[in-house]
């Protein structure tokens, strides 16, 4: 569990990928030290499996789940990612409760700057963006944002000076793929809306009445 409040701003340092899945190598600065093997970590927002720590890197290999859900596919050596350890017992919770588990890839489509601070908009795909609700909270690569706009399949955020210098959204332009978690509050209720929908199944069967000598 992660609070999208991003730590540190690491860079890939190596992304080897196959059909089968691939590795991925991230020179994390001071928070590699931290980083135990078999521990979570998010990147961009993805919940990944340390496999191997040394000095100021850490890798985690990628299934090709993850390779299909996330924007690691179209990602290259040199990128900035964003980087947060899991959330511990006492901890503030200062975003929301991000799990890690991507939802799907987003388009940017615009970051402009707005006198201090920037405006984003991302393009959602229709099955995340009915998680989407105005206020609400959405992670972007990891980032816990409040929803500004939504419209039209885009969804827009205002983004403070802080968040821009200290997290890779200064290095998007239009185009960038970026990972997508919805609200997991959101998942729930619609999970439990649609089972109170569904119809009552009979238990009451043509084998049933032949075994009860009807």
């Amino acid at each position: 569990m992660f609070t999208g409040i991003v730590e540190h701003l690491g860079r890939i340092a190596a992304l080897e990928t196959s059909a089968a899945g691939g590795r991925l190598r991230i020179d994390a600065g001071p928070l590699a030290a931290s980083c135990a093997i078999a521990g979570s970590i998010a990147v961009n927002g993805c919940c990944l499996t340390v496999v191997e720590a040394q000095d100021e890197t850490f890798a985690a290999d990628l299934s090709f789940e993850t390779l299909r859900r996330t924007a690691f596919g179209e990602m290259k050596a040199g990128a900035r990612v964003n980087l947060e350890r899991p959330l511990t017992a006492g901890k503030e919770l200062g975003g929301h409760f991000v799990q890690g588990h991507v939802d799907g890839v987003g388009r940017v489509t615009r970051l402009a700057q707005e006198g201090a601070s920037w405006w984003l908009g991302v393009r959602v795909p229709e099955e995340i963006e009915r998680y989407v609700a105005l206020k609400g909270s959405i992670a972007i690569d990891g980032i816990s944002l409040t929803v500004a706009n939504v419209a039209d399949g885009i969804v827009e955020a205002a983004i403070i000076p802080f968040t821009y210098a200290n997290t890779n959204l200064q290095t998007l332009v239009p185009g960038d793929a970026v990972n997508l978690e919805a609200d997991i509050l959101a998942k729930y209720v619609e999970r439990l809306l649609d089972s109170r929908r569904a119809p009552a199944t009979s238990r009451l069967t043509v084998e049933r009445l032949v075994g009860e000598g009807f």
